[in-house]
């Protein structure tokens, strides 16, 4: 055999020694140059606590890019309408999605969600409108990160039951029973169920006799919270002691009823509302409201992100603390003014 063709057949076995070598080091377990997809679609985009956790979340996936992985994140939202937050869903697996996360326009109406996901085999996680148990089930792929509604009640009726304790200037009248409004989210929601029977409940537990002049629902809207309230200063005039908010944005649509009606800032009932939204963080700072339950954004936003990168890449899900392997539930936190400074420009 001549040189050349030794040299030749050796340069040949060097070359398939080395493409096998590239191949070993890509298999399946490399993530180099992987890109997660992530879609992302919320119930609507008129909620600024759903608007400010998914902003947390895009920044938290943001954090989590390296080398070997990029993160593509793709946000809608339904339009408060399921049919049409299902044809979405479609879409975006159509278009590539790795891992869904989800909030609901009804958490009682998944199983379309469900079907095509389970179909293509992507997982969901739902956040802040918790599917019923049963659907959640369904499936070993399916998660939920939120809150637990009743802790938040619980928490609303101890701060407003401290402060009107500290401020018994709170009852104007001095007829010994605080008058109040309440503000509801939306009628049959959940959250607002449970926050509403356990925020009154805590309040009576607390010693406060209560009298309840108005319930009124607002779609958890600051202007529908205001025209509702700026109908009610109409009938009761400064009357209203206490306004109990399912959220601070109707809470915060409360105050500005009250801002708009001519009332003296003295004699405006004391607001208590649920989130920690920036503007009722400041409100709070100024006094135009007295306290709010924290729901922490950060923390949610941070565990769906984990979460998902971890679902992407199939790893063990034993760090992330869920209950029953499917549920991460967030803790509340008591907001009023001395501990305000402490979650505002989180």
């Amino acid at each position: 055999m001549s040189d050349r063709k030794r040299n030749r057949i050796i340069a040949l076995i060097l070359a398939v020694i080395c493409v096998t070598a590239l191949v070993g080091c890509g298999g399946s377990d490399s993530k180099i140059d992987k890109t997660i997809r992530v879609g992302v679609v919320t119930y609507t985009q008129d909620d600024p606590f759903i608007n400010a956790m998914t902003d947390k979340l895009k920044s938290q996936l943001k954090t989590m890019e390296n080398s070997n992985m990029k993160v593509i994140v793709s946000v809608r939202n339904g339009d408060n309408d399921q049919r049409e937050q299902d044809e979405i869903v479609a879409e975006m697996i159509d278009a590539g999605c790795d891992v869904l996360c989800v909030n609901l326009v009804d958490r009682t109406a998944p199983a379309n969600i469900i079907k095509v996901a389970r179909q293509n085999d992507i997982p969901i996680i739902f956040f802040n409108r918790e599917p019923v148990h049963e659907d959640l089930e369904q499936w070993d792929k399916l998660y939920y990160v939120g809150c637990d509604a009743k802790e938040s009640g619980d928490m609303q009726g101890e701060i407003a039951a401290e402060y009107i304790k500290n401020h018994p200037e709170v009852d104007r009248n001095e007829d010994g029973k605080i008058q109040y409004v309440l503000l509801e989210g939306e009628a049959g929601h959940q959250d607002a169920i449970s926050r509403t029977d356990c925020s009154v409940k805590t309040l009576i537990e607390n010693g406060v006799q209560l009298e309840k002049l108005s319930y009124q629902f607002a779609d958890w809207n600051r202007g529908q919270a205001e025209n509702r309230m700026t109908q009610l200063i109409s009938q009761y005039g400064d009357e209203v002691e206490l306004v109990i908010s399912n959220n601070d944005e109707m809470a915060l649509g409360a105050a500005e009823a009250y801002r708009n009606s001519g009332i003296s800032e003295d004699k405006w009932p004391a607001i208590f509302g649920i989130d920690g939204l920036d503007d009722a963080l400041q409100a709070i700072k100024e006094g135009t409201m007295q306290g709010t339950v924290y729901n922490d954004k950060e923390d949610q936003a941070g565990e769906m992100a984990r979460l998902a990168v971890d679902l992407f890449k199939g790893n063990s899900l034993s760090s992330h603390r869920l209950q029953d392997e499917k549920y991460y539930v967030s803790p509340y936190q008591k907001v009023d003014v001395d501990s305000v400074d402490d979650f505002l420009h989180r």
